[in-house]
């Protein structure tokens, strides 16, 4: 009898793990427009060009935003869903960016092609950005809260849930609290939808971008070069179809030095039951190029969570 009861409990404890294992990670931000108003914004040259991008580790000195997050994610992890933590992000990020800003190709000299932001999501590795935005207005003693939650696939940055509306006036003079009040009337058609989107994920795979570049070192090698009677491009394509779900990707872009892979769904499990995210298809695509009869040193060049670069030629 105790043996069934043992075995009855396991069954259950596994597959309560199961199930939370089948919900996508989340992570809470404070939206640009909620960054320009409080400014704390940042400026980013993007490859010469001047961009404004959020500074969290500003922005994280706010303490309703703190409050706000806190709120925010007691809510989701109350409904079974896995939380990364935007302040101990950002201290782990702190704690790497000297060294990454000194990384570059060996032979190229090129450096890293991250943005902040990108480094953010990398290193949060969530399957799904919660942008937060609110205003606070006042009645009297009462007060209410104009609020705007956005979720973004972590990979694509797509909107792929998102609730909004405004709080009933109250006594209450914590933002927090009033968030929280508003919030709840929207949360179970907010939750649904996120569920949606990640059951999508299973089915169909995690959309992901990889960019196919030739690095001229006088090897005489691009893509157009024959291996076994087929171009290089071409045994690249078949691996593609063989290695994504539902043999889903496209092929937008292609020169004898460059190939552009859009829309490419990857398996969210490896097969030994470990996540897979871009970083990991991209190393089983060099590994197979490394392989004879190819032989070739790529590089692979991280640019955000759901891309990378694979330059032929590179070490």
């Amino acid at each position: 009898m105790k043996n069934k009861i043992m075995t009855i409990c396991l069954c259950l404890f596994s597959a309560a793990l199961f199930a939370q294992a089948k919900k996508p990670s989340l992570m809470v931000v404070p939206s640009d427009s909620w960054c320009t108003t409080n400014r704390v914004m940042e400026v980013y040259y993007n490859q010469g060009v001047e961009e404004y991008i959020p500074d969290y580790k500003l922005a994280l000195l706010h303490a309703d935003l703190m409050n706000v997050i806190s709120k925010i994610n007691i809510l989701m992890a109350d409904r079974g869903f896995p939380l990364k933590d935007l302040s101990a992000t950002m201290k782990s990020i702190n704690k790497v960016n000297a060294e990454n800003s000194q990384l570059t190709s060996k032979t190229s000299g090129a450096a890293l092609a991250e943005s902040p932001l990108d480094r953010i999501r990398r290193a949060a590795k969530s399957d799904i950005i919660l942008e937060v935005d609110w205003q606070v207005k006042s009645t009297g003693p009462k007060k209410s809260i104009t609020y705007n939650l956005r979720a973004l696939d972590a990979y694509t940055s797509k909107q792929v849930a998102g609730a909004q509306g405004t709080g009933a006036p109250s006594f209450s003079a914590e933002v927090a609290v009033l968030l929280e009040e508003a919030v709840l009337v929207n949360m179970d058609s907010f939750v649904n939808q996120l569920q949606a989107h990640f059951d999508d994920l299973l089915t169909n795979g995690r959309e992901v971008t990889l960019d196919l570049l030739v690095f001229d070192n006088g090897s005489g090698v691009d893509l157009e070069s024959e291996f076994g009677g087929s171009e290089l491009i071409e045994s690249i394509d078949n691996w593609m179809a063989q290695n994504t779900v539902n043999h889903r990707f496209n092929k937008s872009d292609a020169t004898e030095t460059m190939a552009l892979y859009e829309g490419v769904r990857i398996p969210l499990y490896k097969a030994n039951g470990m996540a897979q995210d871009t970083d990991g298809f991209a190393r089983e695509l060099r590994s197979f190029l490394k392989k004879a009869p190819y032989n070739l040193d790529v590089k692979i060049v991280n640019r955000g969570l759901g891309r990378a670069a694979l330059v032929i030629g590179e070490k």
